[in-house]
């Protein structure tokens, strides 16, 4: 592989970034030899006019101004375009470590010619990378939002509600599910609003606005830490705007009062 690309290379979950490149490009160019001809190449798409390929490797190459960054830095460093390809080729990269075996006979797989999917030479099964669909949905009560915080987030940040989908349910049916099993109320009115390919590791986000139905905030004590209502002109600290989840917030904050009262109750206790 002697033509010129971009390259993502990762070692120990970090991307060999470049500070201070002069076309603006975050990640090295050069030909395969240059950095030591990596294996298992994944051609993921373009970035600044070059074709851009990803590999993992046992040691980042020593280049001039290169540093491991992780892959959330992206966003802030290069845009949400470049942490969109940066983020492919993770997933990709994932896929292709953890599909190495057939999982039906266990024999060594091998690259399918012509399309994304690892083959097995024995028994022919396919294996595609994984998308995982998961709901967000931000419930709207007049001017006030339902925000819940996870353990797992930085002190004090709120969010949307979320989950995974289950087999055999539909995106309508999640969004009720997991409202219900994680803060006891019901939603009615559901609106689609945008989805975000989420690479930690391998979601696909699909994000609603919702409107509040009825029933007491009840947090599930295994999914939940806190969870209320918070005006709109008093939210409390949110996600970073690289989620899907800060953008759903902030489209219903400078909304602000467009549509509040749809369905208004007096009293909301919250457990």
């Amino acid at each position: 592989m002697s033509e010129t690309a971009c390259w993502i290379l990762r070692c120990e979950h970090r991307l060999l970034t470049i500070a201070g490149n002069a076309s603006g490009a975050i990640f090295p160019s050069g030909s395969a030899a240059d950095f030591g001809n990596p294996e298992n190449v994944l051609r993921i798409g373009e970035l600044a006019g070059l074709p851009c390929y990803a590999a993992d490797v046992e040691q980042l190459p020593e280049i001039p101004s290169a540093e491991p960054t992780p892959l959330r830095a992206i966003f802030q460093l290069a845009g949400p375009e470049t942490f969109a390809l940066a983020g492919r080729a993770t997933q990709l990269l994932d896929w292709q470590k953890h599909h190495r075996f057939c999982g039906q006979c266990g024999t060594p797989t091998t690259m399918k010619a012509g399309e994304l999917a690892m083959q097995c030479p024995s028994c022919g099964l396919l294996a595609y990378p994984r998308i995982s669909p998961a709901v967000m949905v931000l419930v709207r009560d007049g001017d006030q939002l339902l925000l819940a915080r996870s353990p797992h987030f930085k002190p004090g940040v709120f969010s949307a509600l979320a989950g995974f989908v289950e087999p055999g349910e539909t995106l309508e049916e999640c969004a009720a599910r997991e409202v219900r099993e994680e803060v006891g109320i019901e939603i009615a009115n559901l609106r689609y609003f945008h989805s975000q390919p989420w690479p930690f590791p391998n979601s696909l986000m699909v994000a609603f606005f919702a409107d509040y139905a009825g029933g007491t905030i009840t947090p599930d004590p295994n999914e939940i830490e806190a969870a209320d209502w918070f005006a709109l002109d008093a939210l409390p600290l949110l996600p970073e705007p690289i989620s899907i989840s800060r953008r759903l917030i902030d489209a219903a904050r400078h909304e602000g009062g467009e549509g509040a009262g749809r369905i208004s109750h007096q009293t909301r206790e919250c457990k």
